[in-house]
């Protein structure tokens, strides 16, 4: 059973500090930014591979640190991935995150996480998570492949036409939810 609670983050408000400057902490960056471009980024790691360093160049809300991650590199923010190679370490930031209530994804270790990245399917507006509780990042990243081709390029335009419905119509929330479902019925209505 996933119990997770699905929730999109407005990072251009918080502060995410990213441990690790290798593959995997270009991974997580890379999803970071991809998805909050204007997201406020802190990373810092004794090796800083190149791809990394040409993004923080290439934009201002990245700082990178270049040493071991210290305690005090916890201080004001908000939201922590660690993403290095030593297991012992990982444990050791989340332990000390927990102390200081904030919430930490630890990459390839989902025990130790309070949050996961999930796969993304992004067609203008529209913005799909997809989750498998940690269990199989692969089977995600299918499921987004499949979501991708699935979905319809003009859905932009549905969801505008939508918006200036809802802002014209008139009557209290009730009604205007009942006009809504009625006129996006289509979407759901299989045909025998």
């Amino acid at each position: 059973m996933n119990n997770l609670f699905p929730i999109f983050l407005k990072l251009e408000n918080l502060h995410t500090l990213i441990v690790g400057g290798g593959y995997v902490g270009l991974e997580k960056i890379t999803a970071v930014l991809n998805n909050s471009p204007e997201a406020k980024v802190t990373l810092v790691a004794p090796e800083i591979g190149t791809e990394i360093r040409e993004m923080a160049q290439a934009n201002p809300r990245i700082n990178l640190i270049t040493r071991k991650f210290e305690d005090a590199d916890l201080t004001e923010k908000d939201l922590v991935i660690v993403a290095t190679n030593d297991k012992e370490e990982n444990r050791r930031i989340k332990e000390l995150a927990a102390t200081r209530h904030l919430l930490c994804n630890v990459a390839d270790t989902p025990a130790l996480c309070d949050f996961y990245l999930s796969s993304v399917v992004q067609k203008g507006n529209l913005k799909v998570a997809i989750s498998t509780n940690g269990m199989s990042p692969t089977m995600a990243k299918r499921l987004k492949e499949v979501l991708n081709e699935a979905l319809p390029e003009n859905l932009e335009t549905a969801m505008e036409q939508l918006k200036a419905v809802r802002d014209m119509l008139k009557g209290d929330f009730a009604y205007k939810v009942d006009e809504l479902n009625r006129i996006t019925s289509v979407l759901v209505d299989k045909k025998s």
